[in-house]
């Protein structure tokens, strides 16, 4: 390496640490336990002409990688000649910020020696913004809420106030909401601040050379990856649970010889509920699984993602168009990386691993519709709770953990003091990971109750009820998620919306990941030491491991 390749590589790794500076302030700024507690969020820097050059490590692929393009798209509504310092742009149109209203994008220029040197942007998600809320029930997209279109949030620091009061006027919680997005600006101006305080460090008054080194670099490198990959095409089709009948997604995965394509042609058709995703979100969370096994030790930027393509045809289920609803798009966007792993294994069938869990397991909660005639004060919230991932070729799947999303599990003290909820019980919930030479991750069991006199609104949007994680190379499928009320017959299905009177108790079970490889494969020692923590049963020990325990 040169001495100017050393000195650019000292710059990069900077820029990664001031994009997590930038991120954390949101984090700590933020209002809402949706973004201060679970990390939903972006940050990340950009150049000028839009490309990303790094992200921030806090945050979900669907906010990371749809600002990578949104970012684009800004730029090309609004003059960068004209930009001033304290400039500030916002949206939430999810077919440009991240596939749903609830979150909400903004750019900023950022300025060094009197001109624009190159943009910083974040997403953080809102926890209302009026409509029908934070559910599936939504006929098209003007049940769900506001939707903003590309605007001015600042003019040279100058607050738009019109446009936040009527954020404000549409939302069950505007003080959350307002702060969230004074939470966002202020990510904008650190990222902005310390960038150019960088640039004054290390005496450059010009991003251009270190954007196209790290670009270049990075895109080389995946395309390296790629090379090295078996080359042609596999397909592959998922049985999602859907919201009234269960739908395909079908996938086909091409490897080239310097790009990777995958297409969603075949894919069920949208629905008239609010779980269909724009092909801006199933982009993001298709392209960051591919590179979880591709090129994965290689930063997240404009270069190591620009060889990765993804088509679907017009108004399939992964690429709804407006005016469909699209509120819980994550509950099948967050399903494509399971999807396209089942076309990478049968190229790379000892890198990938089992299906998981993978559709967070929200639960959106708010007043019920009475309670403000009684006088009691509106709320939502949105928790956030997760399953087990699949086991990989060579190591167990984590339990209650987030992926593909990556979000962190809301917290029971958190959400107690933000939400009339009351928890009872969030355990692991034993024989859950699919069995296997490496068992699948274990889901969790919560038990809560409205904690007042009033019942509350429970908003449902998970999959993995009916269809749950199929296991890898012989090893076993994950159990279901299951959703029910103490002392009522039967379960709740999956999607819909739901009253929890008080008095009653939600017992909300999320599934547990897929196995890999054959049970009996499974080392004694670490039957035995599955059985001592309470993850596997004796009576499963026994009967599918087949050791004494």
């Amino acid at each position: 390496m040169t001495a100017h390749n050393t000195t650019l590589q000292i710059m990069w790794n900077r820029l990664l640490a001031v994009v997590e500076e930038q991120g954390q302030a949101l984090v700590r700024a933020a209002f809402s336990p949706i973004v201060r507690e679970c990390g939903d969020i972006s940050a990340g820097i950009f150049d000028l002409q839009g490309r990303m050059l790094a992200q921030a490590v806090t945050g979900t692929p669907g906010h990371i990688n749809t600002m990578a393009e949104a970012v684009k798209t800004l730029l090309g509504r609004f003059d960068v000649s004209a930009m001033r310092p304290g400039d500030i742009y916002m949206t939430n149109d999810p077919w440009i910020a991240s596939g749903h209203l609830n979150d909400f994008l903004l750019l900023m220029p950022a300025f060094h020696e009197g001109r624009v040197a190159g943009f910083t942007a974040c997403t953080s998600h809102l926890v209302d913004l009026g409509g029908l809320g934070m559910g599936p029930e939504g006929s098209d997209i003007y049940d769900e809420g506001l939707l903003i279109p590309p605007c001015k949030l600042a003019d040279a620091g100058e607050v738009n106030a019109l446009l936040m009061e009527i954020v404000k006027a549409n939302s069950r919680e505007p003080v959350a909401n307002e702060g969230d997005i004074y939470a966002l600006m202020a990510c904008c101006e650190a990222g902005a601040t310390r960038l150019s305080g960088m640039m004054q460090e290390f005496g450059i008054s010009d991003l251009g050379p270190l954007a196209d080194y790290i670009i270049d670099t990075s895109y080389k490198a995946t395309v390296e990856e790629i090379a090295a990959l078996p080359k042609g095409t596999w397909r592959n089709v998922l049985t999602c649970d859907g919201y009234d009948a269960d739908v395909d997604l079908h996938a086909t995965l091409t490897i080239a010889e310097d790009h990777v394509t995958v297409d969603f042609a075949g894919s069920a058709a949208c629905v008239t509920k609010g779980i269909n995703v724009p092909l801006n979100y199933a982009t993001a969370y298709t392209v960051f699984a591919l590179r979880c096994i591709i090129g994965a030790e290689i930063p997240n930027n404009a270069g190591s993602l620009a060889p990765f393509r993804v088509t679907a045809p017009k108004g399939c289920i992964l690429n709804a168009h407006p005016p469909s609803p699209v509120a819980m798009r994550h509950t099948l966007g967050q399903m494509t990386p399971d999807l396209v792993f089942g076309c990478l294994t049968q190229a790379l069938p000892d890198r990938v691993p089992a299906e998981g869990a993978s559709c967070m397991y929200d639960l959106p909660l708010r007043h019920a519709p009475e309670a403000i005639e009684r006088g009691h004060a509106p709320f939502a919230v949105e928790l956030v709770f997760n399953g087990g991932t699949g086991a990989r070729p060579a190591s167990d799947g984590l339990s209650a953990t987030a992926y593909p999303s990556g979000v962190w599990g809301s917290q029971i003290e958190t959400t107690e003091a933000a939400a009339p909820v009351l928890f009872h019980k969030r355990a692991l919930l034993a024989d859950t990971g699919g069995a296997g030479r490496w068992r699948g991750g274990m889901g969790q069991r919560i038990e809560l109750s409205p904690a007042g006199e009033e019942d509350i609104m429970l908003f449902l949007s998970v999959e993995r009820v009916r269809n749950p994680a199929r296991g890898r190379q012989g090893g076993g499928d994950g159990a279901p998620g299951r959703i029910r009320i103490r002392g009522h017959d039967g379960d709740l299905p999956g999607k819909g919306t739901f009253r929890i009177s008080a008095g009653q108790t939600l017992i909300f079970d999320t599934p547990g990941g897929g196995g890999f490889g054959p049970a009996d494969e499974r080392a004694a020692e670490k039957v035995q030491r599955d059985a001592a923590e309470g993850l596997v049963s004796a009576q499963a020990a026994k009967e599918i491991y087949g050791r004494d325990v």
